[in-house]
């Protein structure tokens, strides 16, 4: 496989990982977490896409040297990883508060 299409799916599959995450947070906001959960469903399916890539590029089946857009690539995928690990979290908080809220009404 060509550094350069490891490099692309990297970025592509870290953003689309990282705009379910956020699509996830904006439902949980408004209280739909079943949307909300199928967003982190597809965030996890998208990350996992994104590793794939990033197992090939760690096993050498590219034979050049790291560049700066490999090393922008991983950073992109390992931070829309921290970011989904955190929206889970968030999404977790607000289905609790939404619990105690109803507890209250």
């Amino acid at each position: 496989m060509e550094l350069e299409q490891i490099i692309y799916n990297l970025v592509l599959h870290g953003g689309n990982a990282r705009g379910e995450a956020y699509e996830a947070l904006d439902a949980a906001e408004k209280g739909d977490f079943e949307s909300a959960e199928k967003h982190l469903e597809k965030a996890d399916e998208e990350f996992y896409a994104g590793h794939d890539y990033q197992n090939a590029l760690v096993q050498g089946e590219q034979s050049e040297a790291p560049n700066f857009l490999v090393i922008h690539a991983q950073d992109q995928l390992m931070t829309a990883l921290a970011e989904k690990n955190l929206i889970k979290r968030l999404v977790d908080l607000y289905k609790r508060l939404d619990a105690l809220e109803k507890k209250v009404k």
